[in-house]
């Protein structure tokens, strides 16, 4: 059972590895979802957690840090409705499908997989296949 989390993480690893040349972010973020995802429920946790943060960090590397402020000034010219959440906005958490609108990320951004929303005032980065969040904008 050891040896199979062992070689789940190291595919992981080993399939995020490419990504590190386009996005510096991807391999701080598998890192970090690792450490927490490993606190929060173990090895499995850490395996997903280690997933998760590399795709969450790979977003981050996409959205560089001089565009984060510029995209941010976009979202705010918009004036999108905020969808208002009960519970905490976080990476990770999923969103119902039917009631939040999603937006497309402007081509100038070079983020294609991803769209966007406003959910209590906070713009993030979903993941439209899942609805899950992938990154909370500052």
């Amino acid at each position: 059972m050891k040896n199979m989390f062992i070689a789940a993480g190291s595919l992981t690893l080993l399939l995020s590895s490419p990504f590190a040349v386009l996005a510096q972010g991807v391999p701080r973020g598998a890192a970090q979802g690792a450490a927490e995802g490993n606190a929060a429920a173990g090895p499995v946790g850490a395996v997903v957690g280690g997933v998760v943060g590399g795709v969450t960090g790979g977003v981050k590397g996409l959205l560089g840090i001089d565009q984060r402020p510029r995209f941010h000034e976009y979202v705010v010219r918009q004036h999108h409705t905020s969808y208002k959440y009960r519970d905490n906005i976080a990476v990770g958490t999923v969103l119902p499908g039917g009631e939040v609108t999603y937006y497309d990320v402007p081509p100038e951004y070079g983020i294609r997989d991803y769209r966007y929303t406003v959910i209590n005032g906070q713009t993030v980065l979903v993941d439209p296949r899942t609805n899950r969040i992938v990154d909370v904008l500052d």
